[in-house]
């Protein structure tokens, strides 16, 4: 392409056409990039009709970076304008195409395996019950907020008396038949209370093992009388 045969006012007066239809809808940002092609075009053919020499001077070679970056320009605004055409062209095609809406054809629907939903229509129907049947409102539990209160010192009684009785029992066997953590916490508390009395003795092989409970306070009534006046104690210390 040659700039000097670019007719630049044909070129000007369709754009300022194209404007005036536009009236006030039109885009700046369009307007000032029309005057900068525009302004280069200008440049461009002035600096072919003069004489041509030695590229010396920065504003040539600008005036040459300036040609180059509008040569891209309008080779890309012809790529746009080709797809674009081909864009058309495929959606003209297309509006022109109908699929055909048919049914299967009958040599394929005898290849088609029947459905087994194994299941039988009564079974279905529980099924289809107990989705839409109303479910219960959620409820939580208070149980583990209103827990009893646990007297360390009668928990104490208890184990001094099972003790006295067995022996020897590791502290699984003691809180084997605890209902709550409490219990657990109480029967620990209370095995406490009788090593800090010297009536118990801990043994444990290694670290993590069962823990045995040895009793060395005296005999059984001793223990009962004891377990007795723990019971009946008016200062006494509760957990839970």
């Amino acid at each position: 392409m040659d700039v000097t045969e670019v007719a630049l006012h044909r070129v000007t007066d369709d754009f300022i056409a194209y404007i005036r239809a536009l009236g006030k809808d039109f885009d700046l940002d369009e307007t000032t990039e029309f005057l900068v092609v525009a302004a280069t075009l200008l440049d461009l053919k002035a600096a072919r009709l003069l004489p041509a020499g030695d590229v010396e001077d920065e504003e040539d070679l600008a005036l040459l970076e300036a040609r180059d970056l509008l040569f891209a320009r309008l080779l890309q605004y012809r790529a746009y304008k080709q797809v674009a055409a081909l864009f058309a062209e495929l959606e003209a095609n297309a509006l022109r195409r109908y699929p055909r809406s048919v049914a299967l054809e009958e040599r394929y629907t005898s290849l088609l395996p029947e459905v087994m939903l194994g299941v039988s229509p009564e079974k279905f129907a529980e099924i289809a019950a107990a989705v839409f049947r109303p479910k219960p409102p959620p409820t939580v539990s208070l149980a583990h907020v209103h827990m009893r209160a646990v007297s360390v010192k009668e928990t104490a009684g208890i184990l001094r008396v099972r003790l006295a009785e067995a022996g020897t029992l590791t502290f699984a066997e003691l809180v084997a038949d605890c209902e709550h953590i409490a219990e657990v916490v109480a029967r620990f508390l209370g095995l406490l209370e009788l090593y800090r009395e010297a009536v118990v003795l801990f043994e444990q092989d290694e670290p993590l093992s069962d823990l045995r409970v040895k009793w060395t306070g005296g005999s059984v009534e001793e223990a009962k009388a004891a377990a007795e006046a723990a019971k009946t104690s008016g200062d006494e210390e509760e957990y839970g």
